[in-house]
């Protein structure tokens, strides 16, 4: 069994991208399997190591983190992991994303195909005829990349003594905004494209102002040959869709009263923004509509964070969007 015991931290181990990787080359988890540690990460067994206790009733104060200066190296990864956690806890990118891209540069062309319609029909093919092509080409132009985050301002002397749960709650709260930033994002590139001439097409209301369940049955109608498994609308219009009759479905009901999910008579998932315009409502084919890019995971500024100079210490994702299919999104105007 290695000795996680002995394993000399420092900054440098952040350079390589990520310090939980770094870590686990050098600490291999497979090495722990059958013994008490099975199940820990490399991180999670330093945290074991020097005894702290990140969550609970009997979490340490921040302080613990810097005992000593290996200990303290693992405070970074500890922010990260609790913006992370707030991410995830308050994400809907999963709901609406086909594919997720992780580059290790700025730079991104993603890549497109716009069959016709007569392509996208799988037709009979006689013996010695041509088999019908679909074109797969490279974008015109980059996806276009956002730094999201927030800065981290609070002394060391202000926070020292504060328990690592509490911290944990502010940190998680940072990942969320991330989470909702990045999900404007997403809503911007369905609406208005990602830069190559591929904006949503839009359905009009049948009668402007009034958004009725004919209008939720036309966006439907109008994604063909793709499946319309999600909407997302803002809160007005989310709730005006709700009051339509035909979305006071019983078999609806429960599941609302049961899990907090909503969803519509035509089985696709409602999600609430308030990114989306006033009078839009977004119908799309979560499968095949959208791409995420990202640059990297949740990053801090260890050096700062590490020598607890924690004033205006940033964290920040980067990440874009692209449009896989441009015709698997569609918007309502009502």
């Amino acid at each position: 069994m290695a000795n996680y015991d002995n394993i000399r931290l420092e900054k440098g181990l952040y350079c390589t991208g990520s310090f939980t990787s770094a870590l686990e080359s050098i600490d291999p988890s497979e090495n722990y399997k059958g013994s008490s540690l099975e199940g820990l990460d490399a991180y999670q067994r330093q945290l074991k190591r020097f005894d702290i206790k990140v969550s609970g009733a009997g979490s340490d104060t921040v302080e613990k983190f810097f005992k000593t200066t290996d200990s303290a190296t693992l405070f970074p990864e500890y922010v990260a992991r609790a913006v992370r956690q707030g991410i995830e806890e308050a994400n809907h990118l999963p709901q609406i994303i086909a594919s997720v891209t992780n580059i290790d540069s700025l730079d991104y062309r993603s890549i497109t195909s716009v069959p016709t319609d007569e392509e996208k029909e799988l037709v009979a093919v006689a013996e010695g005829e041509a088999i019908p092509e679909t074109t797969v080409r490279t974008r015109d132009n980059l996806v276009k990349l956002h730094k999201r985050g927030r800065m981290l301002v609070a002394s060391y002397e202000a926070i020292r003594f504060q328990r690592l749960d509490l911290f944990t709650v502010m940190l998680r709260q940072i990942g969320a905004h991330i989470a909702k930033s990045q999900l404007a994002d997403a809503i911007d590139t369905i609406i208005n494209g990602d830069g190559n001439d591929n904006a949503a097409a839009s359905t009009a209301a049948i009668s402007s102002g009034n958004l009725t369940y004919a209008d939720i049955v036309n966006l439907w109608k109008d994604l063909d040959p793709y499946e319309m498994n999600v909407i997302i609308a803002n809160n007005a219009d989310a709730v005006n869709m709700l009051n339509i009759s035909e979305f006071k479905d019983s078999a609806a009901g429960l599941n609302f009263h049961a899990t907090g999910k909503m969803i519509t008579p035509i089985g696709a998932e409602l999600i609430r923004s308030s990114a989306v315009p006033a009078g839009t409502v977004i119908g799309l084919d979560k499968r095949c509509a959208l791409e995420m890019v990202k640059a990297g995971d949740v990053m801090t500024e260890y050096d700062k964070l590490i020598d607890r100079q924690l004033e205006r210490a940033a964290i920040t994702s980067i990440a874009g969007f692209a449009k896989i299919f441009t015709d698997a999104s569609r918007k309502l105007t009502v």
